[in-house]
């Protein structure tokens, strides 16, 4: 038995051997995949997509609960590159973000609205809208703060 596996493993190895010996590995390159790979590798030189905030938070004060919160993120293109949002994720259904949907071009400024509705939800309050981006990090955090007064109870 073990001469057949030393007999095995050395018909192996010298088939790889010999196949590997006429093989031209610069004629196995396929030209389509380079220029595919040489626009990609320019777009990269031109660095990823840069968002900046006028504010990351809003801190929206004391209010009754049952009311209503609204606040608007402004969003700036600060890159080269085209930013795109592909998803805002919320900590829970009483958040709601509507984000642009089409790709924000490099010094263009565009509007993420928030509404927070606080029924059910008593005294500090805080939720965060995670952006899934092109950005370098692939995501940005903006939070909603604040203190929710309960209803007096009848």
């Amino acid at each position: 038995m073990r001469k057949i596996t030393i007999l095995f493993a050395f018909i192996i190895s010298s088939s790889l051997y010999i196949s590997c010996d006429k093989a031209n590995p610069s004629a196995k390159i396929n030209k389509e995949n380079l220029e595919v790979a040489k626009t990609r590798d320019v777009a990269i030189k031109k660095g990823a997509a840069s968002i900046a905030f006028e504010n990351t938070e809003f801190d929206f004060g004391t209010v009754n609960e049952g009311e209503v919160v609204e606040t608007v993120f402004k969003v700036t293109n600060s890159g080269k590159t085209d930013l795109i949002i592909t998803d805002a994720k919320v900590t829970c259904g009483c958040t709601v973000p509507v984000w642009p949907k089409k790709p924000i071009k490099p010094g263009e400024t565009e509007n993420i609205q928030v509404r927070f509705n606080t029924s059910g939800k008593r005294n500090r309050q805080q939720k965060n809208i995670t952006l899934i981006t092109n950005t370098e990090t692939g995501r940005e955090i903006l939070t909603l703060k604040g203190m929710v007064t309960p209803k007096a109870k009848s």
